[in-house]
């Protein structure tokens, strides 16, 4: 009787080891390789101004590449590049799409996405898989802008400045940071939580902080949960968006589930759910003069995969 106890403590004391053995998740990529990033993003924009409620439906599409260029003790040099660009909105007017693969000449949107792909830009990135940096992104919108034939400079100025809120260095370095800076920073076990802050920049700055979960761990991966809170920052002021000083005052929730690869570290896939809510706020301009405060909603569902 005595030994069957013993062992029978034994192998609850080898399960009980055994299920709470940590692991490190982590980026191990090979130099020469690419690895690409496709994703597909669904929002609703609802807004109510003066009484009358701006509904705007947009899609965007894309997928980058990204060559390991280079590899150090602590980071990754990429080699970035947009493969494809796409975007469809449905606007109280009507709807309009833009395609990198759309080759009509005459549609200067189509013509600006498709200058934005293959124009490569740097990013390097930690393993565990934090943005230390993004580079040239600047440079890839002002040649692309400037390619373009038949458009007066002041409009390639205003186009300069809208593309660099969605992909300048700022922009892309946060919204690349969201995508891919999931992994702990230490060796984690099943059911293990830590936190990961975030600022995301474009026209809406704002400070998010996640908390991601270990869910599960199977032969070919790590299944890893996340929940953010977002709240929008803003000590710079107003911000310059289409000519107009404007500020959001935002808030909102995200959940997002990710799958990552055992054998790269990579993400193989994702899924992000996020509402947002708040008021925005433009200021006095001779656009709008006194201004206005109208109150806006943000949802949004963004997937990805390796392929």
């Amino acid at each position: 009787m005595m030994k069957k106890t013993l062992l029978a403590a034994a192998m609850l004391i080898v399960s009980v080891a055994g299920y709470a053995q940590k692991v490190k998740p982590a980026l191990k990529l090979i130099k020469g390789n690419t690895y690409y990033l496709v994703s597909s993003a669904h929002s609703v924009i609802k807004q109510t101004i003066n009484g009358q409620l701006n509904n705007i439906d947009m899609t965007i599409d894309g997928k980058m590449s990204f060559k390991v260029l280079n590899t150090d003790d602590s980071l990754y040099y990429m080699e970035v590049n947009y493969t494809k660009v796409g975007m469809k909105m449905t606007l109280p007017t009507g709807t309009v799409a833009f395609d990198s693969d759309n080759k009509d000449t005459t549609n200067i949107m189509a013509r600006i996405m498709s200058g934005i792909t293959n124009r490569p830009f740097t990013a390097s990135i930690t393993k565990s898989g934090r943005i230390r940096s993004v580079e040239n992104a600047e440079n890839m919108i002002s040649a692309m802008i400037d390619g373009v034939k038949g458009v007066p400079d002041a409009q390639k100025d205003q186009l300069k400045s809208q593309l660099t809120e969605s992909f300048g260095s700022a922009a892309l370095k946060s919204n690349l940071q969201m995508s891919m800076a999931v992994l702990p920073e230490k060796a984690i076990a099943k059911n293990d939580k830590w936190t990961v802050n975030t600022i995301m920049e474009g026209a809406m700055k704002a400070n998010i902080t996640s908390v991601y979960q270990l869910m599960d761990i199977t032969p070919q991966g790590y299944a890893i949960h996340g929940s953010a809170t977002l709240v929008t920052d803003n000590t710079g002021g107003y911000k310059t968006i289409s000519n107009m000083p404007m500020k959001y005052n935002m808030k909102g929730t995200m959940l997002s589930d990710f799958v990552v690869d055992k054998t790269t570290g990579w993400v193989s896939s994702s899924k992000i759910k996020q509402t947002i809510d708040g008021t925005v706020e433009i200021k006095d301009n001779p656009q709008i003069p006194g201004g206005l405060t109208f109150p806006m909603t943000v949802t949004s569902e963004t997937t990805s995969s390796d392929h």
